[in-house]
């Protein structure tokens, strides 16, 4: 098996045909392109998502703080806690994990959100540092943003640009290398993108806005994530790649290394389907809180096309490009 989150069809095949969901107070459960699971409670619905990290060491805690409270505000959903599993190999210091849970509280601290619980463990089952997030939120169950689905002819919108994860880490990881070939300013500028990856911020605004869909930018990025979002609505899309904003830092690490920022991990970015009726009030929104995004396609009735300088299909994501650096 290849390194990465399981494809698709391995998704299908080994994980959910193995689930058995039986509980009525299970309202949304596992799929492709389903950030979260929903929990009836009453007039109120809990919201939850996990998530790990693991192809980087480096900002580790603040990482895996963003990740899954990234998730649950793609259900428009403020995030309120988080618990966190640290798998650490032999030989790490308590300085070391001391570290990581300043830079994770200091990040919730920023989101204002508790780290409620979790779990630490020395092991030589892994040979780098491995965390696993959960987080959950609360939602009125009359604003659940699920309630609503995209339709043909909803815009498809992407925030901030490609490859904001993907490009921090390896300027992080790969920093040694990097600095014999490029400005100490451009390892700079890739090193800051991963100030950049919360999305709550715009989750929390495009839900109040009442977007028909949203779903986080990760594995296999900007064009795994609407690849995803089109398979779990059973919609096709049309994509145009010169809407896509890429960063100067991103297009040459990803030039150099020859890997496709489209196609890598982007934490920090969300695609949003939204009512081309709405797109204006969304909009205003964002550029009041000054929240970069561009409108880079719309829902089509099949074919999921990538629109370039000739059309191309868009295939459903893989291991992601950082693996072939990381």
């Amino acid at each position: 098996m290849k390194v990465g989150k399981l494809s698709t069809d391995q998704l299908k095949e080994l994980i959910f045909s193995t689930l058995n969901n039986k509980r009525e107070e299970i309202l949304v459960t596992a799929n492709v392109g389903e950030d979260c699971a929903y929990v009836d409670f009453g007039d109120y619905v809990c919201v939850m998502s996990t998530d790990p990290i693991t192809g980087t060491s480096e900002e580790i805690g603040k990482l895996a703080v963003h990740i899954t409270c990234n998730d649950i505000a793609s259900s428009g959903v403020s995030p309120l806690g988080i618990m966190i599993t640290i798998m650490a190999p032999v030989g790490t210091t308590e300085e070391d994990i001391k570290n990581i849970m300043i830079d994770a509280s200091s990040e919730a601290d920023k989101l204002n959100v508790d780290i409620i619980g979790g779990h630490t463990e020395i092991t030589d089952a892994v040979n780098r540092i491995v965390i696993s997030s959960t987080g959950i939120g609360k939602q009125m169950k009359s604003e659940l943003i699920n309630k609503n689905k995209p339709k043909v002819g909803d815009f498809i919108v992407l925030t901030k640009g490609a490859g904001i994860e993907g490009t921090g880490i390896i300027c992080f990881e790969k920093e040694d290398e990097l600095k014999h070939v490029f400005k100490d300013s451009i390892i700079a500028q890739g090193k800051t993108l991963l100030d950049k990856i919360s999305v709550v911020k715009e989750g929390i605004i495009a839900g109040k806005v009442g977007v028909s869909c949203m779903h986080d930018v990760t594995e296999g990025g900007v064009l795994g994530a609407v690849w995803e979002m089109c398979d779990l609505y059973n919609l096709g899309c049309r994509i145009h790649s010169d809407k896509i904003y890429i960063n100067e830092s991103t297009k040459l690490i990803c030039e150099y290394y020859n890997i496709n920022p489209l196609r890598l991990i982007s934490s920090g970015s969300m695609i949003i389907g939204i009512d081309k009726d709405k797109f204006d009030l969304l909009k205003d929104r964002f550029d009041k809180e000054n929240i970069e995004f561009s409108l880079i396609g719309e829902f089509i009735e099949e074919g999921k096309v990538l629109i370039d300088n000739s059309s191309q299909i868009i295939d459903p994501p893989e291991s992601d490009e950082l693996y072939k650096v990381i």
